[in-house]
């Protein structure tokens, strides 16, 4: 993790014992143990609520992506011919529109 070897640590732990005597060493092991676990836990919420804000951040992103593409189809579907299955429909009811009404005398 921090590249320290095992002959390193039992450096420090010989030091540490020499320093601190044997009274007093597993005191000060338990503490730095609450204070390393205490570092991860915060490291790990700080690195989960960034995680959430990019993730969030993507969500956010797609959702505005989508829009756009949904605006496109829109937009494409406005301007482009109508296909030529549909054009007889509509012809049909054009020619319904102005043709005369046949129901009622003239």
């Amino acid at each position: 993790m921090f590249g320290i070897s095992f002959g390193e640590l039992l450096l420090v732990a010989l030091i540490a014992l020499l320093v601190l005597g044997p009274e007093r060493l597993p005191g000060a092991a338990r503490t730095a143990g609450l204070w390393v676990g205490r570092l991860k836990r915060s490291f790990n919420a700080i690195k989960q609520e960034v995680e959430r804000e990019i993730g969030a951040d993507e969500i956010r992103r797609q959702l505005h992506n989508e829009r756009i593409l949904e605006m496109e189809r829109e937009l494409s579907q406005s301007v482009l011919p109508p296909t030529p299955g549909s054009s007889a429909a509509s012809k049909s009811a054009a020619d319904a529109s102005t043709a005369p009404d046949k129901s009622t005398p003239p």
